[in-house]
């Protein structure tokens, strides 16, 4: 496998990789390496191994190091954002760090080489192609109408376009997304694996509330996640001065944390409205468990958007919780068979404010949703998907 991340918090990735494993497939994630923070190699989980190789051979150069971590630039990395010396060697350090993975992976002579999302495709294929491997694509997202990538919206269509056909197997995440795909690049639907957690035991925690030292009863309303452009986050922060008697916590980092604080600050709700970093995927689960709603007010700006189901959703009913989120085809299909909360119009303040007031206030609303979420939990498992994976590696290995 190879990813374009340090697979730290990858839990889509990794699951995957676990359930191979546990197959009976030797597997090895390639990823990238930041010295001081990640191993070059280890072994994780299921006896997964993970391969890593530095992000950039100038990091130390072109960038502050802080605890032996190269900090990322004020500008998020944008390349079409940096001087053009910084252009030049943003590009030859992603170039390098491209060869490297084809390396590692071209001399393994593996049976199958699995990209994750379209930044790994090229990579994969040519590693693939090098070493008579197979290829799996795993497209996470519609990355031709994703946020934040419309000026690579062409070059990404180039690449899908000419490559997905020649994959051996390809994976996605939603049925809407499969059928976009297929329809797209003229190819089988693609299997689909939603991005569900394994199944949890229910849990009692009190963990959000001691950690923040959250004195008041009032129900805590979470939303977890990359805290990033078109999530409604915002607006969910300028909808708690709406919603009195109630804690807004967010879990997770990204871009747009500074800016969630300043407003929180600007409406003078800084004791309501709360931020926790991102935690290790060993211990979300007791963080989900220790809230009261989940929210996910993700805003329908794009294609990828609108047909997502969103991971957030299915780690609610894991831990039980009712649900407030936005009405869009896949999220709604899943909130409304196992009746698991409320849906509001995509982007409407007003309804999100309607919605979070109504389940705030009714203590018995929330107990109906939870139990419905628990009810659902086994059936929204990563458990009951898996074995199509590993069915799907059987068929193109033969």
């Amino acid at each position: 496998m190879i990813v374009w991340n340090e697979f730290r918090n990858d839990a889509r990735v990794l699951k995957e990789a676990e359930s191979l494993s546990a197959a009976g497939h030797r597997v090895i994630v390639h990823a990238l390496h930041l010295p001081g923070i990640t191993l070059e190699r280890e072994v994780v989980s299921n006896g997964v191994e993970v391969v890593r190789v530095a992000r950039s051979p100038f990091w130390r150069l072109s960038r502050p190091v802080t605890r032996g971590y190269p900090a990322a630039p004020e500008n998020g990395g944008r390349i079409g954002h940096m001087s053009p010396v910084a252009q030049a060697m943003r590009i030859a350090a992603r170039g390098w760090t491209h060869l490297a993975l084809l390396w590692h992976m071209v001399r393994l002579r593996a049976d199958v080489v699995h990209a994750h999302d379209v930044n790994t495709l090229p990579t994969a294929w040519l590693a693939a192609s090098l070493s008579g491997a197979r290829l799996v694509y795993d497209a996470h997202e519609i990355s031709t109408s994703r946020e934040g990538y419309s000026s690579l919206r062409k070059l990404v269509g180039l690449v899908e376009r000419a490559l997905m056909p020649r994959a051996n197997g390809t994976i996605t995440t939603t049925e809407a997304r499969a059928k976009f795909f297929a329809r797209a690049y003229g190819i089988a639907r693609p299997l689909v694996l939603q991005n569900r957690p394994r199944e949890q035991r229910p849990q009692a925690s009190e963990r959000i509330r001691h950690e923040l030292g959250l004195n008041q009863s009032w129900p805590i309303v979470l939303y977890q996640g990359g805290v990033q452009q078109g999530r409604g986050l915002e607006r969910l922060t300028r909808v708690a001065a709406k919603v009195p008697g109630a804690y807004f916590v967010f879990i997770g980092g990204g871009r747009l944390d500074a800016s969630l604080r300043q407003i929180a600050q600007e409406l003078r709700l800084e004791d309501r409205v709360r931020f926790i970093p991102t935690v290790a995927l060993a211990d979300l689960p007791s963080y989900t468990a220790s809230a009261d709603i989940g929210v996910q007010p993700i805003e329908n700006t794009c294609l990828n958007h609108y047909t997502t189901d969103s991971n957030k959703l299915f780690e609610y009913v894991q831990a039980g919780l009712p649900v407030i989120a936005s009405d869009l085809p896949e999220i709604r299909r899943i909130v409304r068979q196992h009746d698991l909360g409320l849906l509001v119009p995509a982007g409407d303040s007003e309804a999100l404010a309607v919605a979070l007031r109504c389940m705030v206030g009714d203590a018995q609303l929330r107990v109906h949703h939870a139990a419905c979420a628990l009810a659902a939990a086994p059936a929204l498992s990563w458990e009951v998907q898996e074995h199509l994976l590993v069915e799907l590696y059987h068929r193109i290995l033969g």
